[in-house]
């Protein structure tokens, strides 16, 4: 498989808490910040819920 980089592009202040729990457990802690994750459905399911915050781009 490969792998997905998650920027954080929006704040998170104001969203709902199970939001700010998501960029959390993806390991983004503030905007700008950047991960590298594996592409696996889990990651996907939490990148569709929080995708108005994030941008991401497929690594090879």
């Amino acid at each position: 498989m490969g792998q997905i980089k998650i920027t954080q592009v929006r704040s998170a202040i104001g969203g709902k808490r199970d939001q700010r729990a998501t960029l959390r457990t993806l390991g983004l802690r503030r905007v700008g910040a950047v991960v590298v994750k594996e592409d696996r459905p889990e990651v996907r399911g939490m990148i569709a819920a929080v995708t108005h915050l994030v941008t991401t781009e497929e690594v090879d």
